[in-house]
């Protein structure tokens, strides 16, 4: 494979679907007719997907040794030797520097926002990921980040039922994660690939998806009947999108117990006929209902 291939692979494209968090306050906030708002809110999604990019050439240059005793990761272009070390810490460099010239070039309202996630990651990758359940926790802090930049960072209030909504389905996704890495190696090897897996046990992950998943279910569908999400969109109508919500989440418990899926959320999200047409299906009818149309 060539060299560009490899930092492409590196550099983890598929994984910007993430940064999509940031364009939340856009779609809820009814600002997608505001040209401005619309060119704040691309450049803070190409801010994150620079850094997000920088983040894992870190990771996977801390964490080289452990991905060869993974059976997919120790393709990885830095695990399985394709590209130097040198190289990768060049790429990083790169990425980071490239990211914080454009918050710098933006007119953010949150600028620390960015700093903050950086900050995060450089800790978990250092140490943090190997305490159990803070692992995940800061995982899910990464989401958050992505929506305040998107919603203060651009003057747009978040709503607090979607915060929290999201850290629900971010934990719910990063129990998952953790429970397909389980799946996918033997326990000793899970030990050895994730030294944080030595204090998880299948039944505890499940446990906590399920207390999660409850819980984004739960607070979605009263987001989408709360008094102040019905004076702000002047519609009820969205509770109709809730079924696709549920059925998207029991859509991936059955990939994660039933394929063995759910190691890599993005990839899944983006491959998936089912979860595609799911969250295709939820976004055009969110756009219908908040424009009037239904």
């Amino acid at each position: 494979m060539s060299q560009i291939k490899q930092i492409i692979r590196l550099l983890r494209p598929h994984q910007w679907l993430k940064n999509g968090f940031v364009l939340v306050g856009v779609l809820f906030g009814h600002a997608w007719h505001d040209v401005a708002l619309l060119a704040q809110a691309a450049l803070a999604f190409a801010a994150f997907s620079l850094l997000a990019s920088g983040v894992y050439v870190m990771n996977d240059l801390v964490d080289r040794e452990q991905d060869r005793l993974h059976p997919v990761k120790s393709r990885r272009p830095l695990a399985s030797g394709a590209l130097s070390t040198a190289q990768a810490w060049l790429l990083m460099a790169l990425c980071l520097g490239a990211g914080f010239s454009l918050v710098a070039l933006s007119e953010t309202r949150a600028a620390w926002v960015f700093v903050v996630y950086v900050v995060l990651n450089v800790a978990y990758t250092l140490g943090l990921k190997h305490v159990v359940v803070l692992d995940v926790f800061l995982i899910a802090a990464g989401f958050m980040l992505r929506i305040l930049a998107g919603t203060t960072g651009l003057g747009i209030a978040p709503s607090y039922w979607l915060l929290l909504c999201s850290l629900m389905l971010t934990l719910f996704l990063g129990f998952a994660k953790r429970q397909a890495e389980f799946m996918a190696l033997d326990a000793g090897d899970a030990a050895a690939h994730r030294r944080v897996l030595e204090d998880y046990t299948p039944t505890m992950l499940d446990q906590f998806m399920m207390i999660a998943g409850a819980a984004t279910i739960i607070s979605y569908s009263l987001y989408t009947v709360s008094h102040e999400t019905v004076a702000l969109h002047g519609t009820t109508q969205l509770i109709f999108t809730v079924p696709l919500v549920i059925y998207g989440m029991f859509r991936y418990l059955f990939l994660l117990h039933g394929r063995g899926g759910g190691g890599d959320p993005a990839r899944l999200l983006l491959t998936d006929r089912h979860l595609v047409v799911t969250g295709g299906c939820w976004l055009l009818l969110v756009v219908l209902i908040l424009q009037g149309w239904l």
